[in-house]
């Protein structure tokens, strides 16, 4: 009989008592039109469409005005900022905006996970003088994306695959992952109304405000700049993952 360590079991445990039947974004839910809005849900003269979907942006833009905001009351000195396990030294290459358009590109994951991943930052930010600046924007939004698509899609790949879509480590994906499980306290539902919500405050936000400038910096561990790396490793992404967290789910390719 083979022992897990208790973090493993209480990861799959968590997974395995989620309900994720809410979301639901077909036609049959009254905010369809808002769905549609933001590439949440395909219709179906759209379906062989290659654009990325308009959550996509739309995050990049909510996260782009909450970092430049955060770093002005950080300059001014009207905040204090602790240090986390997603700082880097320094801000990557990438926009956020091609960031997130990378992630969904290989990620292959739905896009109602973006919409997740940032009730999941939002949530890990309540902890104390923790802010998204563009130290710690990027790491955060690939882990939360990843959760989420362990949390809500059908199928998703191991965390050697995801750590070369987002530039880092196996090592680090897998510690990031953890620390945010256990900070969010393995807390990974979402009611509908707060998903609906954050949809129509994504719309907003996208309505009243210009972005000025993207994030710039100089790459995650000194990686090469992301948005012109299409080498994804295959013997990587064949190992498609199927159903809700497992035991696997933290493991690299063998």
């Amino acid at each position: 009989m083979s022992h897990k360590p208790p973090h493993m079991r209480k990861l799959e445990q968590a997974y395995k008592c989620m309900d994720m039947g809410s979301f639901t974004t077909d036609g049959s839910d009254k905010h369809t039109e808002s769905y549609l809005s933001l590439g949440l849900t395909v219709s179906p003269s759209k379906k062989k469409d290659t654009d990325f979907p308009k959550v996509l942006s739309l995050l990049a833009t909510y996260l782009d005005r909450s970092v430049q905001r955060n770093e002005e009351l950080l300059d001014s000195n009207k905040i204090k900022e602790s240090s986390t396990i997603f700082h880097g030294q320094r801000a990557p290459d990438l926009s956020i905006n091609l960031y997130a358009e990378r992630i969904f590109k290989y990620s292959e994951c739905s896009p109602s996970c973006f919409v997740l991943a940032l009730i999941y930052m939002e949530r890990y930010i309540k902890q104390p003088h923790v802010y998204m600046t563009s130290l710690s924007v990027h790491r955060l939004l690939i882990t939360c994306v990843v959760v989420a698509a362990k949390f809500t899609d059908d199928a998703f790949f191991n965390n050697a695959f995801y750590a070369r879509v987002g530039g880092i480590s196996t090592v680090e994906m897998n510690r990031l992952e953890l620390d945010l499980l256990f900070n969010l306290d393995f807390r990974l539902k979402v009611n509908l109304e707060t998903f609906r919500s954050y949809c129509l405050q994504l719309e907003k936000e996208a309505k009243v405000f210009v972005l000025e400038r993207p994030i710039q910096g100089h790459g995650i561990n000194g990686a090469k700049d992301l948005s012109h790396s299409g080498n994804i490793d295959e013997s990587c992404k064949s190992e498609l993952m199927r159903g809700r967290y497992n035991s696997q789910a933290l493991q690299g390719c063998s």
